[in-house]
């Protein structure tokens, strides 16, 4: 076959100009990853061979070797792992197929220098790396059990070329890398050892340096261990090598936030070592939700898409758990309602859960950073796991109208005010809108805290869980305020004086004229028009009845093409305020024209009230042409008065 030339994906491109540059301060990274990789490629020929033996037969011993050579200036990774045909090299090398890349290289490119080692840390550079320090790459490699080997070369700028050779390893992979000028130490035998021992010492597998016994009969000397991490004491395992572990088995580059490295025997025997990161890995929030732990059994890895293993609002995790007692050879479809499986999960969620508690009730302020990271994830459970509840209401923090940082459900409940039953939320897209809302003012005036909920599962797990402690869970965008029973509880607060009660309160029956006015007038589009307490500055909102869906909830799932039922909404207005009390003035003193006639400054006031609703409400008005005449016509009237 003749040579091929490919182009890199467009965001291979960028991502390799911003690798190569900006780790350049780290760049032994590379020979880390690239024996990281090393590693995966065995471990998963290893598993293959459980159910094809004969893919190994030849050579069934599994080895990374690592081969500098000075007088060509290259240094080559070589495998005797799974190996890759020319369908693998170009969806591994050429592209990246992971949903969200283009976001998070845009995000890279925008960020300062400093940031930039950080941030890609929650990519996981991976092969990539090797750009870092060499000016061409050359990868030849043949598959596991076929006969053709491939060549792929690049120099990193912008395209690759893929040819047939007969030069390939009998299977797996070499990468040689072309040092560019200045890269010499990572020719020297001592500088290698050193790298090997500080990042892969943890590999699982030999490796080697050199790839042939020396003039001596000298076989290739070992550096590492070559023992699993996770079956090794604790005792005997330093920081440094966990950590290195979890830059291994999270292709990351971020400290580990909390490690859980534990071993359970009795009637089930299986070792877990798992990881939180301190960063969110970039696919958090893929719709795959997979998890990042491996699954191991008898120290053979097994696979890394256990679904059943880690709940999806447990995915951030990284590490492993090693089973004694599956089946070497127990397939994905087997694995589903494994009982052993849902043991380990039962025990490695609980462990989890508690661990978490411990940080939270030990070190609040620590605790904060991993909730701004994973909270979002984490309250998932709250509607997926009932079992569970609990422990994560437990674990759950929110933002709050009333003070800064992050509150609990229990600190709120200890906050609540004199003649205050329910727990009071308030969902939308972004806490800064969420803080101007017209619907908390009546709560804000007496003291009364509401949770701000910004995330999309909010909107679920509300209603999912109901109460806590007794005390219902309920929005203040829906239903009536609640607020006559709810003492003040604010010293300088004079709004509950009876003198001010009298003086602010404005005529009931000029109020009452008002409501039945605009009930007319917009009988189409609301269900209903009162007056309220909810409001304190602004003139109205809209909310939703008691048994009808939330408002933000409603508009969510209509972004998202789900069919839902279009209910009216509340019109409330503030009886307190100078736009209303001009205007139930005019209702009641006969001056307004015809009810719903065209250009009827009453009517357009209501359909204005109405408009003005939605906008705060994040909507548009039901007709945009109209409400700009509208507006028009009442600002003119006001500059010529």
């Amino acid at each position: 076959m003749a040579k091929e030339t490919h182009s890199f994906q467009a965001e291979v491109s960028r991502l390799l100009d911003i690798v190569a540059n900006s780790l350049y301060s780290n760049k032994e990274v590379f020979l880390r990853e690239l024996i990281s990789n090393a590693s995966d490629a065995c471990d998963k020929l290893r598993y293959q061979a459980i159910t094809e033996p004969e893919l190994i037969q030849d050579d069934p011993d599994f080895r990374i070797n690592i081969v500098p050579t000075k007088e060509a200036r290259t240094v080559a990774v070589i495998d005797n792992g799974l190996g890759m045909n020319r369908e693998d090299l170009v969806q591994n090398l050429g592209t990246i197929a992971s949903s969200g890349t283009l976001k998070f290289v845009e995000q890279l490119q925008q960020s300062g220098d400093s940031d930039k080692a950080s941030l890609i840390g929650q990519f996981g550079v991976g092969f990539y790396a090797a750009f870092v320090v060499a000016d061409k790459v050359e990868v030849e490699t043949r598959k596991a059990g076929e006969s053709q080997g491939w060549r792929w070369i690049s120099d990193g700028r912008g395209e690759f070329t893929i040819e047939e050779t007969d030069e390939a390893p009998a299977r797996g992979t070499r990468v040689r890398l072309y040092l560019k000028e200045g890269e010499e130490e990572f020719l020297e035998d001592q500088r290698i050892r050193r790298i090997v021992q500080t990042y892969s010492d943890h590999i699982a597998i030999p490796i080697l340096l050199g790839e042939r016994p020396d003039d001596e009969g000298n076989g290739p000397d070992q550096l590492n261990t070559a023992s699993a991490l996770w079956t090794r004491p604790k005792s005997e395992i330093t920081e440094q090598q966990y950590t290195e572990f979890y830059h291994h088995v999270a292709h990351a580059m971020d400290e580990p936030w909390l490690r859980l490295h534990f071993k359970a025997e009795g009637k089930l025997e299986y070792s877990c070592l798992l990881f939180v990161p301190t960063q969110q890995p970039y696919n958090l929030f893929h719709p795959d939700r997979q998890h990042g732990v491996k699954l191991y059994v008898r120290r053979v890895f097994v696979t890394d898409q256990c679904e059943e293993l880690v709940p999806a609002y447990l995915r951030f995790l990284r590490g492993v758990v090693d089973s004694e007692d599956l089946p070497l050879n127990i397939s994905r479809e087997m694995l589903q309602n494994n009982p052993t499986v849902a043991k380990i999960r039962q025990t490695l969620v609980n462990r989890v859960l508690n661990e978490l508690k411990k940080k939270a009730d030990n070190a609040p302020e620590d605790y904060k950073s991993f909730w701004e990271n994973f909270g979002a994830v984490l309250k998932e459970g709250l509607y997926e796991d009932q079992e569970h509840k609990d422990q994560l209401l437990e674990l759950a923090r929110f933002q709050s109208s009333e003070r800064e940082g992050l509150i609990s459900l229990d600190e709120y409940v200890q906050n609540m005010k004199e003649g205050q039953q329910s727990i009071y939320i308030i969902t939308g897209d972004d806490l800064e809108t969420l803080k101007k809302s017209p619907q908390l003012e009546g709560f804000r005036a007496k003291g009364v805290e509401v949770l701000l909920l910004a995330d999309a599962i909010d909107d679920f797990w509300t209603w999912m869980i109901g109460e806590y402690q007794g005390h219902q869970i309920k929005s203040v965008t829906r239903g009536a305020a609640e607020l006559d029973d709810i003492k003040s509880g604010k010293d300088d607060d004079s709004s509950d004086s009876e003198d001010d009660k009298q003086e602010d309160q404005p005529d009931d029956s000029q109020v009452g004229t008002l409501v039945a006015f605009l009930k007319t007038a917009l009988e189409d589009e609301v269900k209903d028009v009162r007056s309220t307490q909810r409001l304190t500055d602004s003139a109205c909102c809209l909310v939703a009845d008691e048994g009808d869906m939330d408002i933000h909830l409603e508009r969510m799932l209509r972004q998202h093409g789900q069919t839902v039922p279009t209910n009216k909404r509340i019109l409330e207005i503030n009886p307190k305020h100078p736009l209303i009390q001009r205007l139930a003035e005019r209702a009641s003193d006969g001056s307004k024209q015809g009810a719903n006639g065209s250009g009827d400054p009453m009517t357009d006031a209501a359909w204005l009230l109405l408009d003005q609703a939605r906008i705060v409400e994040g909507e548009t008005p039901s007709d945009p042409a109209a409400f700009a005449r509208r507006m028009s016509q009442l600002v003119a009237k006001g500059l010529a008065a």
